[in-house]
């Protein structure tokens, strides 16, 4: 496990704490819960905006293959 020094801003700090109280979790799990939850987030992220340019390529390239077949539909007349 490794240490960290953490600066927050106050209003979250207060927040994260007046949770903490309530759901009876220390803070150390609660920020590692919280990390871990974000990570996730982004990297969903990162996954969803690689596929999109994919996608893009994908189609691209699909329909330089239609023309390529048409063009032999035409030849073949």
């Amino acid at each position: 496990m490794k240490t960290l020094s953490l600066k927050l801003d106050d209003i979250v700090y207060e927040e994260t704490e007046q949770l903490l109280e309530k759901i009876k979790k220390p803070r150390n799990r609660y920020i590692n819960e919280a990390l871990q939850y974000y990570n996730r987030i982004q990297k969903r992220k990162i996954i969803s905006e690689l596929l999109v340019l994919e996608s893009k390529l994908v189609c691209e390239e699909s329909m330089n293959v239609l023309n390529e077949f048409e063009n032999l539909d035409e030849y073949d007349s």
